[in-house]
């Protein structure tokens, strides 16, 4: 038996009850069908809504409360936009309207606010279809829902993560990475976000051991990336870029020391709370309307580098447990780009640091010439490769300017070219002509590939560098220069004419077999020299000759400028503002000395003549007002001279020179050079050396056209 009860309101008031009891035997399949698909209809966990023509509802299952927050006794009779007001209730009746008139089942997405969960948005997959009568009039709309809030927030998580692939680590900077990971989280995460990172991140140091969190607030962190939803971020009290300060109460303590995320929420900024206990940080949580909060630790490669905040303001849904699995995920993918700009920060700057200490910082000022230089990296952000320059000062008011040209970038191209600069500095100081200093210098090359098969890039980029060396002697008013598989020098005379000197081009260094010859040019006073890399002059789409006409182009229509400003002119005049290669040019401009500051004298080969150098000698610094100088000088001139004499061949010269040194100079026709000597007590000779030694700067020798010159350098008096 299957038994109905059913409650009847009566006219008068009364309560009234109908019970009726049926023999289900006696039941056709069709009746007992009936109350199968009424209990189907009752007890799916589907919303289903069932409304007439008017769209008022007539019928509702108890789900449809559970997904909507829509009461049962509150539902029937009523239009949607009367039970639940608002935008979304008209955009759906324009649908079941839709639905009435054309009779094509339609769906659509809604948000609600369920009564187990209402204060999160939760997303309702909804179908429509249209009822009809059995002469296929339409009865009314039935509305099918379902909640796919999970699945929705699973494609949207998904949507992020994919979204940070490519949006978070575009470049190896730190701070522009920390912008990018919280530019990508407001706002489909939070309204607001900060990235704030170790002091030692930014700098690009290995992390420290564990980070400090104890004692009163610190300087700990650097805010590196923030964002909002409001103009102008006024949510932050720090600036981009600024040192911020940890209370020592706060959450940020507990996540670095455990490395575990913070979750709050609902932010509560009562007293007694971490917030509370900071009355400025409460009042501005309440004032920028925060009231949820995650805190997630930025780790990588087992070091803490910072810690990432979220806060919601405008959103009203509390941080879940799955906002903050997406925070982490996030922050995860992040840390890894930010531990990859760290590192290449710290590479870069110790790249930085050895160029920076290879190569000249400043340029010598020097009586005999005026010298200026620019250089421009190819590799923009490494700012390191492997051109470099130098200015060298010589015997005899000489000076030797060098630019050369190692193959590649990066710290191996930088610590090649300090190599192959510091060679050049220690045979510059042996006096070599240049086409014997390249010829060492080749050697050293190819020794070192040899002795270091090994070596790699560093080997490849030292075999293949090129070199030009270039010695001027303001005395003879000369230049004498030698290059290897260099572009030649430009020079541009008082009267502006250009010139390329022909000069043989030799071969890369450590290609050896071609030898080097060097060309001696005049070079007047107020002369321009002009020694560059081919980085300069020549590019991918333009000849090397095109790019050397318009630097002798340049230099000829101002040679006069200053050379600070002329180095200016030719960059800009030239492209090499995005160059394929390093740009390197030094500019050196001549001053020949007066002739008042320069003297010689022929002396016959007697052993006499040395008490007449010592008083040409005397009286000279007299007359320059050097007497001070008088007595060490005599003892110089008076053992070089006894020198040639007795071991030297040919005629003897002696020569004075006063710029920003006193040199002495004593010239013969012979082949051997003086060496050093440490005499003992009983030795009777070999002291006059030693002697010059002790009473100069420096002293050396050099071969010349003929012979050789040992010359002894001394320092002027200082003036007032």
């Amino acid at each position: 038996m299957g038994v109905r009860i059913s409650l009847l309101w009566g006219l008068d008031g009364n309560v009234h009850w109908l019970v009726s009891g049926t023999d289900i035997a006696a039941l056709s399949p069709v009746a007992t069908s009936g109350s199968v698909r009424e209990s189907l209809l009752v007890r799916t966990p589907i919303g289903i809504v069932v409304r007439d023509r008017e769209l008022r509802c007539t019928w509702v299952n108890d789900v449809m409360e559970r997904l909507d927050g829509v009461p049962h006794d509150w539902r029937l009779g009523r239009r949607l936009t009367d039970s639940l007001p608002g935008f979304e209730s008209e955009a759906l009746e324009a649908v079941m309207q839709q639905v009435l008139k054309s009779g094509t089942p339609t769906a659509h997405e809604c948000r609600t606010w369920p009564l187990e969960d209402q204060h999160r948005e939760h997303a309702l997959a909804a179908s429509f279809f249209c009822l009809h009568d059995g002469h296929g009039r339409p009865l009314g709309v039935c509305s099918v829902s379902v909640d796919v809030t999970g699945s929705r927030r699973a494609h949207e998580r998904l949507a992020i993560l994919s979204e940070a692939s490519t949006r978070i680590g575009s470049s190896l900077d730190v701070m522009q990475t920390s912008q990018e990971m919280a530019d990508l989280a407001v706002p489909l995460l939070a309204d607001y976000a900060v990235v704030d990172l170790a002091d030692f991140v930014p700098r690009g140091e290995a992390p420290a051991a564990h980070i400090r969190t104890t004692g009163e607030c610190r300087q700990t962190f650097r805010r590196a990336g923030v964002s909002s939803i409001h103009l102008g971020t006024p949510e932050s009290p720090w600036a981009r870029g600024e040192s911020i300060f940890v209370p020592p109460t706060s959450p940020w303590i507990r996540v670095l020391s455990s490395g575990n995320s913070h979750l709050e929420p609902v932010l509560d900024t009562s007293a007694g709370t971490w917030v509370g206990q900071d009355p400025a940080r409460a009042r501005a949580i309440r004032e920028n309307g925060m009231h949820s909060m995650m805190l997630v630790p930025i780790l990588a490669r087992h070091a803490v580098l910072g810690v990432a905040l979220f806060i919601r303001t405008e959103n009203p849904e509390p941080f879940q447990e799955d906002d903050l699995l997406l925070a982490e995920e996030l922050v995860t993918r992040a840390a890894l780009s930010l531990d990859n700009a760290r590192q290449y920060t710290r590479e870069h700057t110790t790249a930085l640091t050895l160029q920076r200490n290879l190569l000249p910082q400043h340029l010598r000022g020097m009586t005999t010439v005026e010298a200026a230089s620019r250089y421009l990296p190819a590799d923009a952000y490494n700012g390191v490769g492997g051109d470099w320059f130098d200015v060298i000062p010589l015997s005899g008011a000489r000076v030797a300017l060098v630019v050369g040209d190692v193959v590649g970038h990066g710290i191996n191209a930088a610590a090649t070219m300090g190599i192959l600069r510091t060679a050049v500095r220690t045979l510059a100081d042996m006096d070599l002509s240049p086409d014997e200093l390249l010829s060492h210098l080749d050697d050293t090359v190819r020794r070192q590939a040899e002795e270091d098969p090994d070596a790699g890039d560093a080997a490849m980029a030292a075999v293949g560098a090129t070199c030009v060396y270039a010695v001027y002697d303001p005395v003879h008013q000369q230049c004498t220069m030698a290059r290897a598989g260099h572009p030649p020098p430009a020079i541009v005379d008082p009267q502006g004419k250009v010139t390329f000197p022909h000069l043989p081009s030799g071969a890369p260094l450590g290609v050896g077999s071609v030898p080097f010859e060097s060309v001696t040019v005049e070079l007047p006073d107020g002369a321009l020299l002009a020694l560059y890399t081919d980085g300069l002059v020549e590019a991918r789409d333009r000849d090397i000759d095109i790019g050397m006409r318009q630097l002798g182009s340049t230099l000829a229509a101002q040679p006069h400028r200053p050379l600070e400003a002329l180095c200016s002119a030719v960059i800009e005049a030239l492209p090499t503002q995005s160059p394929s290669d390093d740009v390197t040019l030094l500019l050196a401009r001549t001053r020949s000395p007066n002739p008042v500051q320069t003297v010689s004298w022929d002396l016959p080969r007697d052993p006499a003549v040395v008490r007449r150098a010592r008083g040409l000698v005397t009286r000279q610094l007299t007359g320059w007002g050097l007497e001070d100088l008088a007595m060490d000088t005599e003892l110089i001139a008076s053992e070089l001279v006894t020198n040639a004499i007795r071991h030297g061949a040919g005629p003897v010269s002696l020569r004075l020179i006063k710029h920003r040194l006193l040199t002495c100079e004593v010239c013969d026709a012979g082949k051997s050079f003086p060496r050093l000597r440490h005499t003992c007590s009983s030795d009777e000779t070999g002291r006059g050396i030693l002697l010059v030694s002790q009473l100069s700067r420096r002293w050396g020798s050099r071969w010349t056209t003929g012979g050789k010159v040992v010359w002894a350098e001394q320092d002027l008096p200082r003036q007032g």
